[in-house]
Parts: structure tokens; sequence; C-alpha cells
């Protein structure tokens, strides 16, 4: 076992850049210039990021902190909450944004290009219990499943979307550019699916673009969703006119996209999806595997400890 103060660190270094060495060196003296302990591990792909927090928690680390972004972030907290909530509730959770998606991290202010003021604010060890979101779901081996996840869950357009941004990220390498690029590619080649959506006694039976559920700003699309309310905020885009996506897009960026009249927000805490025909699924900026049937999404109130700001 470790001493309680050494944080386990686990690295996930971003696909295609090449300065893999000299990102986690320079990450490395913010480190040893404030005197943190750590051990790191890094992951060699995406797989092995929920066996390595496993293996952190096992080694009896309790301040685990992800360098990397939203998926990453979203992997060590599925493998958080297998654990017990007495051993859960024990580990400190933290993250340097370093990945192709950093919307959690930029929620509290972390920012990819200041680790000196990350790791200045992760060495205060300040926490705060955190919500998770929740789908529950059954695959196509009509297996029963579930997924957490701390940012944002998103059905239809904007999973496309996402999927598209993680491509094009690769090759423009400017977060705000290859985002802007992935919308203008699905506007032109945008549909819309047949959904009937529960929420707070309402029944939504209609044709709808995109669905975002937030437990945090869900990449512009939930503003005002915080994830210590107890609730989830959700926003319903149904179809709206070509030059009403433009400014649609326009409201997005300036962070004003509940304005859009094609936008019908809602909070809840409990969601059933009874249909959502082809439409593809994305949680926290990643594709999942398409549920089979109808799924529903909950808040976990409190569920684990971030580390947040002083």
């Amino acid at each position: 076992m470790v001493e309680e103060s050494r944080w386990g660190i686990l690295y996930c270094p971003r696909n295609g850049i090449k300065s893999k060495r000299k990102r986690w060196e320079r990450l490395q003296q913010e480190l040893d210039v404030r005197g943190v302990h750590y051990d790191m591990v890094q992951s060699e792909n995406t797989d092995s990021v929920e066996r390595l927090v496993a293996m952190l928690i096992r080694n009896g680390y309790k301040t685990i902190v992800v360098v990397g972004g939203d998926s990453a972030l979203n992997d060590a907290v599925n493998c958080l909450m297998r654990e017990e909530s007495d051993v859960r509730r024990q580990v400190k959770l933290g993250v340097v944004p370093n990945g192709t998606l950093n919307d959690f991290a930029r929620f509290w202010g972390f920012e990819p290009d200041n680790d000196a003021q990350t790791v200045e604010w992760l060495s205060k060890g300040r926490t705060r219990m955190v919500d998770l979101g929740c789908v529950r779901y059954t695959d196509k081996h009509q297996q029963q499943q579930h997924r957490y996840f701390l940012n944002c869950l998103n059905i239809g357009t904007t999973a496309d979307i996402m999927n598209l941004r993680r491509q094009t990220r690769r090759i423009l390498w400017s977060r705000t550019l290859s985002f802007i690029v992935s919308i203008i590619l699905k506007i032109f080649h945008r549909k819309d699916y047949k959904m009937r959506l529960c929420v707070n006694h309402e029944v939504i039976d209609r044709r709808v673009m995109t669905v975002c559920v937030g437990n945090a700003r869900g990449y512009g699309q939930t503003p005002s969703a915080v994830p210590y309310s107890g609730m989830l905020d959700l926003t319903v885009v149904y179809d709206p006119k070509l030059f009403q996506l433009f400014s649609g897009l326009w409201l997005l960026i300036s962070g004003r996209f509940l304005n859009h009249r094609s936008v019908h927000p809602f909070r809840t805490r409990h969601l059933v999806v009874e249909e959502a025909r082809h439409a593809l699924v994305g949680i926290d900026g990643r594709l999942m595997t398409t549920p089979v049937g109808s799924y529903s999404i909950t808040v976990e109130p409190e569920a684990i400890n971030f580390m947040i700001p002083d």
C-alpha cells in the first residue's frame, strides 16, 4: 500500500500527437516544483483506462488524477462506480485536461494550456461531491447494461457531430475550428429521428433532430446545468430550417443556445426514451453501443469526490 498523500496519475496521451513525451515532461516539471509525490502509469489505448484505474484503486491510491479528456474521465468514473461506496468515498478523482474534448474540465476552469494553474489547484486537495448521470439499457445481446456520465449524453445529430469532431480535431488541431467544421458537415447531411420521450409526466412524440441530457454544460447545449444540483438538464431540438441552423450555431458558440426557437429545455431526474429509431448515442463525447429498445436516464446525486479549483 502507498502513503495516503501520494497521487496515482494516469497519463492518457492524445492520439496523433507526436510530442507525447514533451507533454508529460512539462507536466512533470510542474508536479516536481510543487513537491507532489506521485506514481505515473500510461494508458496504451482507450481500453486500458478502466483496467489501470482499477489497479490504482487496488494498490491503495486515494488521489487519482487522469491526464486526459472527457472520454478518459468517463472510463475512470465507470471503473470507480464499480467499487463499494465506502471505497469510492475515500478516493479523490482529479483531471489535467489533455484530451480531444475537455468540456468537464473547462466547466471548473481547468485549461489544457495552463498546467501550472491546474497543478496548483489540485495540490490544495479541495474536493466536492458531484452528481453523475446514468443510462440503463439493453444491448444487442439482450443483456442489461448501464453506463455513467459526468458531462452529457447525446442522442441523434449531436452524437454524430461529436464523433466527427474527434476525427476532424486530429486533422485541424483547433478545438473550435474542428467543432464548426463538424457542424457544417452535418448541416448539409442532417436528418431527424422519430422519437418518443417521457419526461416529467410529459410525452414528446415527434421527429427530433437531437437530444442532450446534461449533468454539466453538455458542449454548450445545457449551459445552465451544474453537476451538484441533483437534477439533469435536457434540451430537445426539433428540426429547424436551414437558416435557423446557422443562427443556432452562433447561439451555441456564444452560450445562448437555450434562446433558439427550436430548442426546448427541461429539468428532470428521470427520462425514458421509449423510441429513438436509428439515432446514435454519444456519452461524454464518445459513441456508445446503441441501445436496443427503450432505455432510461437518471441522476445519481453526490456519487464521487471530484477535485476542484481552490
